[in-house]
């Protein structure tokens, strides 16, 4: 990618990227937190991006950098909440009673289940008191810093949550996929024309403020971006529409010597049209995690495109 110059709008600058280069040891553990915190691997990469971009703004202010890992989950934990709180109340959540002679699960899915009765039935600050000290081994006082609490709070919100999740019924937690129509209708017009290259009907479907933010390279207006010149400049692309937390998202393959190789996972929010595309073209633990979720996807060599 090339050196983002002052004058070309959204590109993230060196110095931005060296800062995220020298924190992304961080990033593996700081997501697992996002995700399961607000319960969605995709809100948890969003969160623990705008996170790392919210540190570096204000690096100026961190007095001890002995203590900049903790300062960037503190960070990160109120984004979470803030988006925690901006969501209604998880009422679509159902209980399916698993039956009795169903076989015991393995450790590595009922931990999973755990964390979904976990994110869907406790308050916000047991949940991550609980995720924290159980699930990432916290202890106590680094517990109060992350959260801005006292040790005594965290005591308390660790003993509420832990009695509430032992109440908890036996059972899989079912959620409703809500899935708006004019939403899809848009999401599949967006892979028809962008498989056609057909780019300047891709930009038809966008408003004209619409976002774009790439990890690591761009946050800006999609129209100041190369994004599609990208790829109408490089190799043949498939995109193709698939659910993955009962959400749709777009997977974007390389296609190559008759076979396709994974590059990225798309997200897109609309209303009327298309207003913000989010594209996890550097993340690999996304793509491992669609993957996983996506039947008939057959991984290839993971490769990444550098947007600029």
């Amino acid at each position: 990618m090339k050196p983002a110059a002052a004058s070309e709008p959204g590109l993230i600058d060196d110095r931005c990227r060296a800062y995220l280069e020298t924190v992304s040891h961080l990033r593996e553990r700081l997501h697992q937190y996002c995700a399961r915190l607000t319960g969605s691997t995709l809100d948890g990469e969003d969160v623990m991006q705008e996170a790392l971009m919210e540190s570096y703004r204000k690096l100026d202010t961190l007095e001890n950098t002995d203590s900049l890992a903790a300062w960037i989950f503190r960070i990160a934990h109120n984004r979470a909440m803030d988006l925690m709180r901006r969501r209604r109340p998880a009422a679509d959540a159902e209980i399916a009673e698993v039956p009795a002679e169903e076989p015991r699960v393995r450790d590595e899915a009922g931990v999973r289940r755990a964390i979904e009765r976990l994110v869907i039935y406790l308050p916000a600050m047991e949940r991550a008191c609980v995720l924290l000290k159980d699930v990432f081994d916290y202890q106590l006082v680094e517990i109060a810093e992350v959260v801005g609490s006292t040790v005594g709070g965290v005591k308390s919100a660790l003993n509420r949550g832990r009695a509430k999740l032992a109440d908890l019924p036996s059972g899989e937690i079912r959620r409703r996929a809500v899935h708006d129509p004019r939403r899809l209708e848009l999401l599949q017009l967006y892979v028809e024309r962008f498989n056609q290259q057909d780019w300047d009907g891709v930009r038809a479907l966008t408003a004209d403020d619409a976002r774009l933010k790439v990890a690591d390279c761009f946050v800006g207006r999609l129209a100041d971006s190369p994004y599609f010149q990208e790829y109408a400049s490089s190799v043949p692309w498939l995109a193709r529409l698939v659910v993955f937390e009962n959400e749709e998202v777009i997977l974007i393959e390389r296609v190559r010597n008759d076979r396709t190789e994974p590059l990225s996972v798309v997200r897109i929010e609309t209303a009327d049209a298309i207003e913000v595309v989010r594209d996890y073209y550097a993340c690999p633990w996304i793509l491992a995690c669609v993957q996983s979720a996506a039947a008939g996807w057959s991984p290839g060599t993971q490769s990444r495109k550098r947007f600029g």
